[in-house]
Formats: C-alpha cells, sequence, structure tokens
C-alpha cells in the first residue's frame, strides 16, 4: 500500500513541475518576457492552497483511494492544456489548474497514517513524502531527455508539448489502476470521519481564533498572486479584475470564518467542553505550518528557479561539449544540462526526505529533531546566498544539495508529527500545513520575481532560523509519539482476543 501511494504521489509530482525544465525553451518559443516566466512558477503552486484544503476535507469524508485516483485522472486536464499552449494567458491559466494536482500530497499522508503505528509514522510517511517528491527530479531529469529524443517530431526542436502531455496521460491511467488496487485501511480496521464537515473542529476558543489566522495567511498567498498577476510586463489581470479578485477572496474568507464558526458553536459559545483526551492546540499545527514553509515551501521555490538559475550563473558550453555529438551545438542542449544538474537537489529526496522521518523515530524526540533540522535548512541556504558564476560548478552542486537534504529532511520530520496531532482529522490538518508549504513557495518565488536569486536564499535561510528558534521554545512533543498505536486504538496483536472453549 505504501509503494502504490508513494508511486502516485510521485506521478502527480512529475505533472506539477513538468514546466520547470522547459521555462526557458518555453519562453524562447512562445516569446515570453522573464517575468512572465517567473509569474507561472507563482501561478503553479497558488491553486494548491485552497486545493489542499478542500482535498483534505474530502479525504476525510470519502477516504484516500477515491479521492487520489479521481486527482491523478484529473492531472490529464492541465496537462494537455499546457502542451496544447500559444500564448502566456492560457499557460496561466493551465498552470493555475495544475497546482490543483499539487494538492495530492495530502492524500497519501492520511493512506499511510492508516497503515502503520505511531512508532514508525516518522519513516513510512517519510518513505512515501520523499519517493513521492523524487518526482520533481523525474520531471527535471527526464522530461528534456524525452522531450530531446522525440524532437524528430518537432522539426528538430525540443518537443516539450509531448513530454508534458506524456505525463499527464501516464497520470490518469495509475489513476485507473490505484481505484481497483488500494484499500483505505487494513481489513478489519474502521476508516475514523470527522464528526463535522466544512472546517477544522478545535478543543479551545484560543485554537479557534489561531485557526482564523492561520485561513487569512493563505488567503494572503492568494491575494499576493493576483497582485502579482496585474503587475507591467504581466497583464494578466487589469487593475479593477484585481480588486475584484481581492473582493471575492475576502468574501471567501468571510465564508471559511462562518464554516469554521458554525462548526465550532458549541465550544464558542460555551455549551461545549472537551475531554483532557480529545483536545489539541492548534497553536502546535500552526508551528508546522511554519516549519513546512521553511521545508516544503523553499523547495517548490528552488525546484522551480534552479534549473534557469544555473543555465544564466555559469557557462555550460564546455559541460555540453563533453556530451556525445548528437546533443552538441543544439538549442536544447543548454537547458537540458542545466535541468540536469538542478536535479541534483529533488534527487536527494530519495533518502533525505525519509531519513528525516527516521531520525524522528529514532532520536527519542520530535521536537528537537525539527529543531535541528531547521537550523540546517537556514545554514544551507545561508551558504547558497554566496554561489556565484566564479564558483567550480561541482562545488555550487554541493551547497544546494547540502540545503537539499535538510530542507526535504525537515518535510519528512513536519509530517511525522502531523498525523499525531488527531488522527481522525489528519486530512485537514495535513492539508492546513501543507497549504502552508505552497504558501511559502508563493511568497518565496514573489520575492524572486522582484529580486534575485542571492536575495531568495538569504531570505529563506534567515527565516528558517527563525523558525528553529520557535522550535526549540515553543514545540511541545505531542502524546504518543513512539507508541505502538493511536490514543484509543489497541495495538494490533491485541485485537486478536483469544477464545478458549470449556471441555464437556
Amino acid at each position: 500500500m505504501l509503494h502504490q501511494t508513494w508511486f502516485a504521489f510521485f506521478l502527480t509530482f512529475v505533472c506539477w513541475f513538468n514546466f520547470a525544465p522547459f521555462a526557458t525553451t518555453i519562453g524562447r518559443e512562445l516569446h515570453l518576457a522573464p517575468e512572465q516566466i517567473k509569474t507561472l512558477g507563482i501561478c503553479n503552486l497558488a491553486l494548491t492552497i485552497p486545493a489542499r484544503l478542500i482535498i483534505g476535507m474530502l479525504l476525510d469524508r470519502f477516504g484516500p483511494r477515491i479521492t487520489y485516483s479521481i486527482l491523478l485522472m484529473f492531472a490529464v486536464i492541465p496537462c494537455l492544456a499546457t502542451a496544447l499552449a500559444q500564448d502566456f494567458n492560457q499557460l496561466a491559466i493551465s498552470r493555475l489548474l495544475m497546482g490543483i494536482v499539487g494538492s495530492g500530497f495530502v492524500v497519501g499522508i492520511r493512506m499511510v497514517a492508516e497503515w502503520f503505528q505511531p512508532k514508525e509514522m516518522g519513516i513510512a510517511q517519510g518513505i512515501y513524502g520523499g519517493w513521492g517528491n523524487f518526482g520533481a527530479f523525474g520531471a527535471e531529469f527526464a522530461l528534456p531527455m524525452i522531450a530531446v529524443f522525440t524532437s524528430f517530431f518537432a522539426g528538430g526542436a525540443s518537443n516539450w508539448r509531448f513530454a508534458i502531455a506524456f505525463t499527464g496521460i501516464i497520470a490518469a491511467i495509475y489513476g485507473v489502476i490505484y481505484y481497483n488496487s488500494v484499500q483505505d485501511t487494513p481489513t478489519g480496521k474502521v476508516y475514523k470521519k470527522p464528526k463535522k464537515n466544512g472546517s477544522l473542529e478545535v478543543t479551545s476558543v484560543k485554537s479557534f481564533w489561531a485557526m482564523i489566522v492561520s485561513n487569512f495567511g493563505l488567503i494572503f498567498a492568494l491575494g499576493l498572486l493576483a497582485w502579482r498577476l496585474e503587475q507591467k510586463n504581466i497583464h494578466f489581470l487589469t487593475l479593477s479584475q484585481m480588486y475584484l479578485t481581492w473582493l471575492l477572496l475576502a468574501g471567501l474568507f468571510i465564508y471559511q470564518s462562518y464554516k469554521a464558526w458554525e462548526v465550532n458553536r458549541e465550544l464558542l459559545i460555551g455549551k461545549k467542553t472537551y475531554a483532557a483526551s480529545e483536545r489539541f492546540q492548534f497553536g502546535q499545527v500552526a508551528l508546522l505550518e511554519f516549519t513546512y514553509i521553511i521545508s516544503f515551501g523553499s523547495e517548490l521555490a528552488v525546484v522551480s528557479m534552479l534549473p534557469a538559475f544555473f543555465e544564466k550563473t555559469f557557462v555550460l558550453e564546455p559541460v555540453v561539449s563533453m556530451l556525445p555529438e548528437f546533443f552538441e551545438k543544439t538549442i536544447v542542449s543548454e537547458h537540458v544540462i542545466a535541468g540536469m544538474i538542478a536535479a541534483t537537489y529533488p534527487f536527494l529526496n530519495l533518502i533525505s526526505r525519509p531519513s528525516g522521518g527516521l531520525i524522528s523515530d529514532k532520536f527519542g524526540s520530535r521536537k528537537w529533531t525539527m529543531t535541528i533540522i531547521s537550523a540546517g535548512i537556514g545554514v544551507g541556504y545561508l551558504m547558497a546566498h554566496f554561489i556565484n558564476s566564479n564558483w567550480p560548478i561541482p562545488l555550487a552542486i554541493a551547497v544546494t544539495m547540502f540545503a537539499a537534504y535538510f530542507a526535504q529532511a525537515g518535510c519528512g520530520a513536519t509530517y511525522s508529527i502531523v498525523p499525531l496531532i488527531k488522527k481522525e482529522a489528519t486530512g485537514q490538518i495535513a492539508g492546513n500545513v501543507g497549504a502552508y508549504g505552497n504558501f511559502g513557495g508563493v511568497v518565496y518565488l514573489t520575492i524572486f520575481s522582484l529580486t534575485d536569486a542571492p536575495t531568495l536564499f538569504s531570505t529563506m535561510g534567515l527565516a528558517a532560523l527563525v523558525c528553529a528558534f520557535m522550535c526549540a521554545f515553543f514545540l511541545k512533543e505531542p502524546k504518543g509519539s513512539f507508541a505502538a498505536a493511536y490514543e484509543g486504538e489497541l495495538p494490533e496483536t491485541a485485537t486478536k482476543t483469544p477464545i478458549f472453549l470449556a471441555e464437556e
């Protein structure tokens, strides 16, 4: 079940990042301005923010089997739309839709939580997330080669349209396979659903207001995107359309707040209190949202910009000259090499994210694991701030891989904690935390679109050091972090009660 689920996540990531390795080529072919290419990277992340929240609620209600299968089959639509796009506006719409596919991660978090014990949660979630995130490597490394090897269909040019369309077709086929081969829980185990739908049910008034602030942060990220789409050289939205979008987002926030009040009404008016065993602090969820901003949010930003960064920062002709003659002096050769070099960042997901979860399992403290890894993220990105054209390429790769390890290990450490907060609401909590990863990606890429790569790296590094400080002082060790079963559930070995038959 774990392997079938991480492969589903892998395919959603291949689809989600199938634009990044072709960004410069598509820009040249469709005559896009540099600002437009950067904005498409932001569009790619934007709708994942509300999608992860919605998918989280649907997941808790309908289960991961149906939810993941439909999402995989949906992926073919934005993939084909991207492949057929002829201008910036069409690309922007297709990449906004592609952001919905990026919400698939949340589904597998609940699936894995159903099949593994709390004491194994770190390594299981790490394998799921890490091997799934490896799809970003698959996109950046394999897709340019597919585009090159099928170039004879495109008159000798990079056949990026075929490569992008191909990813969606494969995902849709696997969606059918996944639906027919998995089940939500082990046989005999009941799939627990939240008692109420429409919003997360919290257990204290303080947590309610913390959730409202958290929801506003996600709305703010979408408003930031709308502002970016109105700026000069973009012109996807007019000024009046931007204001209309802000008005709609304000309406969405009001509706979201109303649903939250409706679900938690009895708590807020004092008619309901929760037993100690049922309580959780939303402030802990908010802190995990921050850890996911500095880990997965930074990973999203770096994976989106790194191919173009290497292509523009370093002279790659000497590397190209070492390749077989088939690659030499083609229109795509340099971006293929840049994509392969940049793919070293997501490549580490195979081991780094699982190791973050494994360390969290074995270190004996999920809190201090998260704190130390967050500090490592900060150091890694501050080192990357100094990369320039005078650096040897191997050294630049080594620094980016150092930063990649800690960022991806931080994702694994974060989600070793998320399913332990409140199991029946894991989908909604995972959706909130996951959405803040995209919040981080949108904010970081907006900063990048307005400044440059060194500024982006230093911003991410400083944010990670602040997060490490907050984890050290405010993050609490989850109850039952290393138990053999969730609270209220018997260990599997204890569920089989022996029956003794008396002799006649």
